[in-house]
């Protein structure tokens, strides 16, 4: 089965690392966003198993696109992680409070991304 991922990111060239990152693994489908908003836009479109969140975006930062898509009942039970460098301890469990299924640390290893990815969908039950 493919795993359909967003990673919303505002930095292009973070984007297509991931994208690249994920493209390795045969059965990791990536899709991208520049913004929450846009993430917002694609996931109300449904068919995504993972969502990767940014945390600090302009606009709308990771936490109040993670609030927005809890709130909409299209979209409300996509597993979402957040691709932050504030990995410590008590910021990971704020995290998880917000709903979140996960962290993936910034700077994070391209070559080991995929099997993170994967560690998170598993994590989120699906």
């Amino acid at each position: 089965m493919t795993l359909r991922v967003l990673y919303v990111d505002d930095e292009p060239d973070i984007r297509e690392i991931v994208a690249l990152s994920l493209s390795l693994d045969p059965d990791l489908a990536a899709e991208t966003a520049a913004s929450g908003a846009k993430a917002l836009e694609r996931a109300a479109a449904g068919g995504l198993d993972l969502i990767l969140l940014d945390v600090m975006m302009p606009d709308m930062d990771g936490p109040t696109t993670l609030a927005r898509l809890r709130a909409d009942p299209a979209t409300h039970a996509i597993p979402v992680a957040f691709v932050t460098a504030r990995t410590q301890a008590h910021e990971v469990e704020h995290f998880r409070t917000l709903g979140a299924v996960g962290v993936v640390a910034k700077p994070f290893d391209p070559m080991t991304l995929a099997q993170d990815v994967r560690a998170l969908h598993a994590l989120a039950g699906a």
